[in-house]
């Protein structure tokens, strides 16, 4: 089977190797395609040496159909549709004891720590599944993990019908948070400082801003009629957008932070104090989250056709990445043709 695999210093190398059977409480996947994300392009950009293990096999955001199944393996049969839930849990830990097992404090995210979904046949454990219905086609459910990260931070944010929301960064994760707060009933606006994103958004029926053109949180106080957002999504990863997200909420709004920000960053903590604003972390997601993406992803409620941009055979990733890398994509998927 072939497979891609990070080697170190920007480098991907696809080769052949043997595929091995699923193991006891495993299945094997052949994959159909597999999703590139920010988290990916950290890995090849070699910000996460320090934790990866190469060659690493990468990939986290995928669908398939089982092609065999282990030992001990009751729940799943050969022909299912499904995707995976990348995250293994130690369930001894405070954080798992607390319930909060998909925050584990020893959490393997699968596809970082340890290998992900870019080969053609992918043994994981069985308790990782998530079913994909037949009516949703393996292409569409490949989004199924961002839908997730999603659906969990707006599910974090505790937005109701009605709030004004707004989304500080117009990227794929920025595109499908906006997505599902207005599924909830929420009134969105994205800001974004790329013009063709901007664009790709208004069509998608947003409001948008261009911080580089004008005063965002002037914006926001008009559109709320003064009042400021309820909630505020910052995806983007700047330092300036994190400054500027505390002049944006109201009294007592939310501000959920998304985005990985590898340094500290300032932030306006008299506005915090003097509006009473909550500050909320969101990371990754949990099983019910996944199951709602997949249900938001079957009804037609999550924009694919504008989310993904481009699909790529597996020989062709590297052009995929570039096409990430330099803004001409929002979301590339890769065909991985691992067929059942």
């Amino acid at each position: 089977m072939r497979t891609a695999a990070y080697t170190g210093n920007h480098a991907i190398e696809i080769s052949e190797t043997e595929a091995s059977a699923p193991g006891h409480g495993e299945v094997q996947i052949a994959v159909a395609y597999t999703g590139l994300c920010g988290t990916d392009l950290h890995i090849l950009h070699g910000n996460m040496d320090a934790r990866v293990t190469t060659p690493l096999t990468f990939g986290h955001e995928m669908s398939g159909t089982i092609s065999a199944v282990g030992d001990g393996v009751t729940e799943w049969k050969t022909g299912d549709h499904v995707t995976v839930m990348p995250l293994e849990w130690d369930g001894t830990c405070p954080a798992c004891i607390a319930g909060s097992s998909h925050i584990c404090q020893n959490l393997v995210f699968v596809g970082i720590d340890s290998p992900g979904s870019l080969q053609e046949r992918w043994n994981v454990s069985a308790d990782l599944l998530v079913a994909v219905p037949d009516d949703l086609s393996l292409e569409n459910a490949a989004l199924a993990e961002p839908v997730a990260v999603a659906v969990h931070d707006v599910r974090r944010s505790e937005l109701k019908a009605g709030d004004h929301v707004v989304v500080l960064g117009g990227g794929p994760i920025g595109v499908l948070i906006a997505s599902v707060a207005r599924s909830e009933g929420a009134i969105v606006a994205v800001s974004e400082p790329e013009p063709q994103r901007r664009e790709q958004i208004a069509r998608l029926g947003f409001e948008t801003i261009d911080p580089r053109e004008v005063d965002a949180a002037e914006w926001v106080t008009a559109w709320t009629d003064g009042a400021g957002a309820d909630v505020v999504f910052e995806v983007s990863g700047a330092p300036a957008a994190v400054l500027a997200a505390t002049g944006l909420a109201k009294v007592r709004g939310t501000i959920v932070v998304v985005a990985i920000h590898p340094t500290p960053r300032e932030i306006d903590l008299q506005r915090v104090f003097w509006r009473e604003l909550r500050i909320l972390g969101a990371r990754v997601y949990q099983r019910t989250d996944f199951e709602r993406a997949i249900e938001l992803l079957r009804d037609g409620t999550i924009p694919v056709d504008e989310v993904i941009s481009k699909i790529v055979p597996l020989d062709q990733i590297s052009d995929g990445v570039s096409d990430l890398e330099n803004g001409r994509a929002l979301k590339v998927l890769v065909e991985i043709g691992g067929a059942a």
